[in-house]
């Protein structure tokens, strides 16, 4: 089954912005000092505005929908979501959420604990059906450890569960209007209901215009519970950074992202802040453990000494330095340093670079090169020649050119030559599905992603059956502390286990974790105030700073 979380990897894309030319020769774009309208741009457009039809409209739906709890409310005191606070009883199986009391929705109907129950009672509900609500955001996944979900009162929703589970308050379910869903069939919320504007919610912005492919325009939620926000928004999705860049330059935007060069050259605008913030995203290279099926060119792919010996001739730190020009952490294990209730720097079992290091590691585990010609031969005696595949898997970060030019002069150097084969999104889709599903038959895969930073999230690159394991690799003792982990509570043990889980994952070496990339953001200070310190915005995980930013008078 894949992660229930690890869909939220698909949509994080959104939050790379950058601007199109045909943008541009839109009215909506035209800025001006005393519309208060907050001006941002993004990558992916979304196609529908049903959370249940699709995973690419997360932006702007954050803006409108709340989570129950989700990330950001765990992490910041005051960016709660639907519930205001909650509490899990003795037995780790009955969950208490405490609704924000006289919340409203924007039409101005009541916003209850009924609706939070409908929410996950329409999704709990359609499980086996053959319109089961699987395809989009808002997804069954994850639901079926669920026993039973309640509204005790208006103000009070009870979930229990058959096991004890942090689900309840780590889903990103985004919690709907009973009075607007109700009567909308599991077969339309599927695929034909587009949930057209406006929108009704209870985040601070309600959707009021919606142009596929060009823009989505917001306006302040009269309603919402932290007061009406003082700023509207207009979202422009675009295809390219440097009319972007332009954008922020002359004014006509008001936030976007990055790239290193582009960073440099803004923080030069006196007018501009340009900010940088770790993320759960990581880069990776993952070896093709496929046996049968979808198999690599050499057994040796299959061989957890012959992959701990290339772990020794990658240099993390290089990669940050040359390829992401600093603006990113060494890859160490799974945990990325961001989700700091789960990270280890695995000091006592780090790899570090060392080419000598490398062969002596090849040569030991039986990959020589026995003929002289300077290119080793696995166990059969056939000369070890890889193929690399790469490009960006849809909602990942594009990973920089000179990435993948240091690793093949590396493993080159190593006695391992490796050709490189450039994929687009679709084709690089296609050859990493799972064998069983017509991929595989490449050797290296250099690809990243960006989960959630829970257990369920991190681990998710090891997970037998996961659509992100795209290294095919299977662990008993790995599925079991995920199995584990899956039925705690308790963050204290969460925590031992998923260290346990990283470090076997990163002794057995089926993937390589090369960076932890920064977010790459500006902003444009003679307009807007309120935006965040280490964030500007909240990466994808709530509705933050939109809620409170203020035009400068």
């Amino acid at each position: 089954m894949n992660s229930y979380l690890d869909r939220r990897a698909f949509a994080k894309a959104l939050l790379l912005a950058t601007a199109g030319p045909f943008v541009l020769r839109s009215s909506a774009f035209a800025a001006s000092h005393d519309d208060q309208i907050v001006r941002i741009g993004y990558m992916v457009a979304p196609d529908s505005l049903n959370p249940f039809a699709t995973w690419s409209s997360v932006a702007p739906l954050i803006y409108t929908f709340d989570f129950l709890v989700g990330v950001d409310a765990q992490r910041h005191e005051d960016r709660k979501g639907f519930a205001k606070s909650w509490s899990v009883a003795d037995d780790n199986l009955t969950w208490t959420f405490n609704i924000w009391p006289s919340m409203k929705w924007s039409d101005g109907e009541p916003a209850t604990a009924r609706d939070a129950a409908f929410t996950y009672n329409y999704l709990r509900d359609s499980i086996g059906k053959p319109d089961e609500l699987n395809a989009g955001w808002n997804s069954t996944d994850g639901m079926e450890n669920v026993e039973s979900i309640k509204a005790i009162d208006d103000e009070t929703l009870q979930i229990v569960t058959k096991a004890p589970t942090r689900w309840p308050i780590d889903n990103l379910i985004m919690i709907i209007p009973e009075h607007i869903w109700k009567a909308v069939s599991y077969s339309d919320a599927r695929r034909t209901f587009r949930n057209d504007p406006p929108l009704v919610g209870t985040g601070p912005m309600v959707i009021s215009e919606f142009q596929q492919g060009q823009f989505v325009r917001c306006t302040p939620n009269p309603y919402f519970r932290g007061g009406k926000p003082a700023a509207g928004m207009v979202m422009f999705f675009f295809n390219s950074f440097d009319p972007m860049v332009q954008g922020l330059k002359s004014g006509e935007l008001d936030y976007g992202n990055l790239t290193a060069a582009q960073w440099t050259s803004l923080s030069e605008d006196s007018n501009i802040v340009v900010g940088q913030h770790g993320t759960e995203s990581r880069s990776y290279l993952a070896f093709n453990t496929a046996s049968g099926q979808g198999k690599g060119s050499t057994k040796a792919l299959l061989d957890p000494a012959f992959r701990d010996a290339i772990g020794y001739a990658i240099d993390q730190k290089a990669i940050v330095d040359r390829a992401y020009r600093g603006h990113a952490d060494p890859g160490i294990g799974l945990v990325m340093p961001v989700a700091a209730e789960y990270y280890s720097d695995l000091a006592e079992i780090r790899r570090h670079f060392d080419l000598d290091e490398a062969g002596r590691r090849l040569d030991a585990a039986g990959y020589r090169n026995r003929n002289g010609d300077g290119i080793r031969e696995d166990k059969e005696g056939n000369p070890l020649q890889l193929e690399m595949i790469t490009g960006t898997l849809s909602g990942t970060d594009e990973i920089p050119t000179a990435v993948m030019q240091l690793i093949t002069g590396w493993l080159g150097q190593a006695g391992i030559p490796v050709s490189v084969t450039q994929l687009d999104p679709g084709a690089l889709s296609a050859r990493t599905k799972a064998p069983a599903d017509g991929g595989g038959g490449w050797d290296l895969l250099l690809a990243s992603n960006w989960p959630s930073p829970t257990p369920d999230g991190l681990l998710s690159l090891g997970k037998s059956g996961d659509h992100v394991n795209r290294s095919y690799w299977t662990d008993e003792k790995f599925e079991a502390l995920v199995s584990q982990i899956a039925v705690t509570v308790e963050l204290k043990k969460s925590q031992e286990l998923v260290d346990q889980a990283a470090r076997l994952i990163y002794t057995d070496a089926p993937y390589i974790i090369l960076t932890y990339p920064y977010l790459l953001e500006a902003h444009r200070t003679d307009r807007f105030q309120g935006w965040g310190k280490d964030d500007a915005i909240s990466a994808g995980w709530s509705y933050f700073p939109f809620d409170r930013l203020e035009p400068i008078r």
